[in-house]
């Protein structure tokens, strides 16, 4: 073996012997066995400046001492890794008690989400759940609300162009539910919706709501009114009361406002009610037959109802929630309430 291929092999047995940690062994990989600037490599350059019936030994040579050099520092990695993993074990304490973990829990609005979709369920409805961005169509012009309604102005909805916009109400997908059904009907939906509300203790830009429509021969606001208390009995508690008071949406004749007995002071007035005894909790009414007719359903033959309610109120009243921004804090401490 050449004299330098010896020499080379008894510094990397130096070096070798001197590596304590894996910093060390780094240093000696790198020394001995860099791709650009490593002594194998170096020494590999020299090859063609041989003559040429030299080459085949060194070749071979340098070549076995690469090989070397490479087990050697595998097999010392290991023994380094092992004794460090050994280190490790030695200061774990497998009998110190666990650490505590915050537990998660279901949010409140998707809890009364999965509520409200049970109880419709229950009922024989089918659940819908469409995309949040919607066509112009479907949230306005097919609910009645022409060109000129103030509801479509720019102020009020978040528009993409002027054929899509985030939908302000859950009440479109009725649309959808009449166009790609037949009657009977009986769908309902809950989802975010998105206007341009201010940030406050009781409004929000993004909010959530149920929508219910039921399309059927005979249908009357008795049958209404009868479903209606079903679901609020089944989402409040069984003593609560229901009126239906006069009240004008576009794409409903006749309209109601919908008010519950509080739910705080069970009817006798309270500042949460405003001394009236009563809450405002949802919109309702009869279909608009035109909405009907838009929609491809005979008006002459079959009739139904729809209402709406926002989702997020209804913590409020149920749990006693006071700020709705609470709702979209992620603050755990609020949240592990429920």
């Amino acid at each position: 073996m050449p004299r330098s291929i010896e020499e080379l092999k008894e510094r990397f047995e130096r070096e070798f012997a001197s590596i304590s940690g894996m910093e060390a062994w780094k240093s000696v990989r790198d020394t001995f066995l860099a791709r650009d600037s490593g002594i194998i490599t170096a020494e590999m350059k020299k090859l063609r400046e041989l003559p040429k019936e030299e080459r085949p030994a060194f070749g071979q040579a340098i070549n076995r001492l690469r090989s070397t050099i490479e087990n050697r520092l595998q097999e010392r990695h290991d023994e380094l890794k092992k004794a460090a993993l050994a280190g490790l074990q030695s200061r774990l304490d497998v009998t110190r008690p666990g650490f505590p973990y915050a537990l998660g829990s279901a949010h409140p609005i998707k809890r009364l989400q999965a509520e409200i979709e049970r109880i419709f369920v229950n009922l024989g409805f089918e659940v819908f759940d469409l995309t949040e961005i919607e066509g112009d169509y479907y949230n306005f012009e097919a609910l009645n609300m022409p060109r000129n309604h103030p509801a479509r102005d720019a102020q009020d909805t978040f528009y993409f162009d002027d054929t899509l916009l985030l939908r302000t109400h859950c009440t479109s997908v009725d649309v959808h539910a009449m166009e790609g059904r037949k009657p009977p009907i009986r769908a309902v939906t809950t989802g975010k919706v998105y206007r341009r509300d201010p940030f406050d203790a009781t409004h929000s830009p993004m909010f959530y709501q149920v929508d219910v429509v039921v399309i059927d021969e005979g249908i009357t606001m008795g049958d209404m009114k009868g479903m209606l208390e079903v679901f609020l009995k089944q989402l409040f508690h069984p003593g609560i009361k229901m009126r239906l008071r006069p009240g004008f949406f576009p794409f409903v004749e006749p309209g109601a406002e919908v008010d519950i007995s509080c739910i705080f002071c069970n009817g006798a007035g309270c500042p949460t009610c405003k001394h009236s005894g009563w809450i405002e909790i949802l919109g309702a009414g009869m279909c608009h037959p035109k909405v009907l007719r838009m929609s491809g359903i005979d008006d002459s033959r079959y009739s139904g109802f729809a209402w709406g309610m926002g989702i997020d109120r209804v913590p409020m009243l149920k749990y006693g929630v006071e700020d709705i921004r609470l709702l979209f804090d992620n603050d755990l401490r609020f949240l592990e309430q429920f």
